[in-house]
């Protein structure tokens, strides 16, 4: 099982050198590097996204996860794409439990105008080491169970694969 990982913080810069240090300890912490996501709410309130996705296997990878995910929780189109008949599948999956209701709630109320949040997928194995690696950032954690079943599904709607 996966864990997705939210910590929330109080400004628009600490997400993203969290994010820097995600990546440099990516091995230790058994998370793909395009696992990670930032997101800061300027002062207006606009919403900057910036990942490390890239394709793989001819379909696409977490950069569609995340699109879908912000998408759902922010209401905001990322990365500009459009839902097609295999979105819609893949943003059911989302939308109907994969990520509980709480942890949705809390992440829309932490993520305010001059703020920001690193996102992880994190192995089951390693989330409180990936966390205990990022706490000198600071930040509020928020953490939500990707059951076995919705991690595969998700993994193979991802990388081009039919969903069951």
């Amino acid at each position: 099982m996966a864990t997705l990982v939210a910590i929330g913080y109080p400004d628009e810069t600490t997400a993203t050198a969290a994010s820097l240090e995600a990546n440099r300890l990516a091995k230790d912490m058994i998370i793909q590097p395009d696992a990670i996501a930032v997101i800061i709410r300027d002062r207006e309130g606009k919403f900057h996204v910036t990942t490390n996705h890239h394709a793989v296997g001819g379909g696409a990878t977490w950069g569609m996860f995340w699109g879908l995910l912000f998408g759902m929780l922010f209401f905001i189109p990322v990365l500009g794409m459009a839902v097609g008949a295999g979105l819609g599948a893949l943003t059911g999956k989302i939308a109907k439990g994969a990520i509980n209701k709480e942890f949705q709630e809390r992440i829309r109320e932490e993520l305010q105008p001059g703020t920001s949040a690193l996102f992880l997928v994190v192995e089951s194995v390693t989330p409180d080491k990936a966390v205990e690696s990022l706490s000198k950032f600071g930040g509020t954690v928020l953490k939500s169970s990707l059951p076995k079943e919705t991690e595969e599904e998700l993994q193979e709607a991802l990388h081009g694969a039919p969903v069951q």
